[in-house]
């Protein structure tokens, strides 16, 4: 209901893809507006950037800049990079937990003992699991409640930039109940496997699959279950968002919101799991953007975009002329009106 919230007030972009299906490097590229290649980044384990982020860049501004949840910024999750403050909340968790607010925010409430509040991993990575936290503790929730939390303490006198940053849906599939009986593993679709579908798989699929476990056969009932469980974690993410967009109150039609993602996920697709190929199960993302002064309800957009397009759009929005910044991306306003040559 949310998602679609925003695809009837707001702008879809419907050809949008990921500089990297890889989460570092297509991070990365959203915070400096360039691609892997010009900024020596191709991998997780990435050395540390040298350029300016956007949150950098709008700190110069005037902005207060918030950043909540899962950020994988490398070599160093826990670095600011241009935030104000954070809410830390990583997939990965650290040596020392006390990095991890949401590690703390566990143990405060009695949940300490659970070691991997985000789904278990290693041989389980793509099993699908019951999360071992209740709905009102789960990280999707935390994520959105510490936003709101933002946005009901800041202060006025700036402007603001808020990164919220969801875990979900990435592997492990799990989500607290009730949602996860929400859908059903017999209703979902199998998966599209081609005739020769091997034949579109690169090394990094076939060594993916291996170090997810998944490839020693093939079980649809098992693959549909975790596509049950992988749409029931964007709907809880979805319940979330529309809390934040209720949170907003009358400043909503005063924000850019922009709705997008990393990279997306094979789910069985070609026989793969995971990302790292440029098939569009892995590398297309959503884009979604509204505000009603510079983006029409209702629009469809299929040009081409990319995360490299958010720095421009938000520089723009704070008032930097374009050409005031480095980017290999263009503002989604002039995308969406036409103005664009891509």
């Amino acid at each position: 209901p949310a998602m679609d919230r925003l695809v009837r007030e707001g702008t879809s972009f419907t050809r949008c893809y990921t500089p990297s299906p890889v989460c570092v490097p297509a991070r990365h590229a959203l915070a400096t507006g360039l691609p892997p290649h010009q900024i020596n980044c191709f991998d997780n384990d990435t050395e540390s950037m040298p350029f300016p982020s956007l949150m950098e860049k709008l700190q110069a501004r005037g902005y207060q800049t918030h950043g909540v949840g899962k950020m994988h910024f490398s070599p160093d999750p826990w670095r600011n990079w241009g935030f104000d403050s954070r809410d830390t909340s990583e997939e990965i968790q650290p040596i020392n937990s006390e990095q991890d607010d949401f590690c703390r925010f566990l143990r405060n409430n009695g949940y300490g003992h659970v070691k991997e509040p985000h789904g278990v991993r290693s041989e389980m990575y793509y099993v699908p699991q019951p999360s071992q936290l209740p709905e009102r503790l789960h990280n999707t929730t935390w994520v959105a409640d510490r936003s709101l939390e933002f946005l009901e303490n800041r202060g006025t006198s700036k402007p603001f930039f808020l990164w919220t940053s969801f875990i979900k849906p990435h592997p492990p599939f799990e989500v607290p109940t009730p949602w996860d009986k929400l859908y059903r593993a017999s209703d979902m679709l199998p998966p599209f496997r081609p005739e020769k579908f091997e034949a579109l798989l690169s090394y990094w699929n076939h060594f993916q699959n291996r170090y997810k476990y998944r490839d020693k056969g093939y079980d649809e009932m098992l693959v549909r279950t975790m596509k049950a469980l992988y749409y029931a974690c964007i709907s809880f993410i979805d319940h979330q968002v529309g809390r934040l967009l209720a949170g907003l109150g009358k400043e909503l039609d005063n924000t850019l919101v922009i709705l997008t993602s990393d990279h997306g996920e094979h789910l069985g697709d070609y026989g793969s799991f995971g990302k790292r190929s440029m098939l569009d199960v892995s590398a297309k993302i959503p884009m979604l953007v509204r505000q009603p002064a510079h983006f029409k309800a209702g629009v469809i957009c299929d040009t081409p975009t990319t995360l490299l397009d958010i720095l421009p759009t938000c520089l723009g929005f704070a008032g930097l002329p374009a050409g005031s910044t480095v980017s290999e991306g263009q503002d989604l306003v002039s995308i969406a009106t036409g103005d664009s040559k891509r």
